[in-house]
């Protein structure tokens, strides 16, 4: 079975898993992520392989990480993942990717993230639950951060904070790639 294969076989098995857990319908789920009640069956069944934006948004409904979604592993407390069981979720052809290195739930979902931004390229994100916080600390280039149309220029060896409860940009507007590790802390679901 192929990696994708697994991830889609995970992701069929773990949505259905935590929307029975919540005690959400189809339609209930459908309506907190803002997908298509066909799109969800697809899912659960295993039938297609949804964007990243897509896993986001029904991880943010479900009140999980995108990692508790494509597990595949349920084990210990201590879990070492290995550079090779590394996901990269998005990427171009220019070069730029984001990777997913680790994720946890604590007590909402808690993601670690390896970014690389190709000179020119940016990458949206639709607002995510009200009390997301996210950290990011750029390690080489400059990253331009918007947030609600405002620019914030964070360069190699800094870091920035944000709420992303609104919608937001990671952009590259330099000559060399920004590589930065990001973290997203989204509040559990009640």
């Amino acid at each position: 079975m192929s990696d994708l294969d697994l991830l889609t076989q995970s992701l069929a098995r773990n949505v259905k898993r935590w929307r029975t857990e919540r005690g959400f319908t189809l339609d209930t789920l459908a309506a907190r992520a803002g997908v298509s009640r066909g799109m969800l069956i697809q899912i659960e069944q295993a039938r297609t392989n949804p964007s990243i934006g897509t896993v986001v948004k029904i991880g943010d409904a479900l009140g999980i990480s995108i990692t508790t979604l494509l597990d595949y592993e349920q084990g210990p407390k201590v879990r070492v993942v290995p550079a090779g069981q590394v996901v990269r979720l998005w990427h171009t052809e220019a070069g730029s990717y984001s990777r997913l290195l680790a994720g946890a739930e604590a007590p909402g979902p808690l993601e670690m993230w390896d970014w690389r931004l190709m000179p020119g390229e940016s990458s949206g994100s639709d607002p995510h639950p009200v009390g997301t916080v996210e950290i990011a600390h750029v390690t080489a280039g400059e990253l331009t951060l918007t947030v609600e149309g405002t620019e914030y220029r964070v360069p190699a060896g800094a870091s920035v904070t944000f709420e992303a409860d609104a919608a937001h940009t990671y952009g590259n507007q330099g000559e060399i790639p920004t590589e930065m590790v990001l973290t997203v802390s989204v509040p559990p679901v009640h």
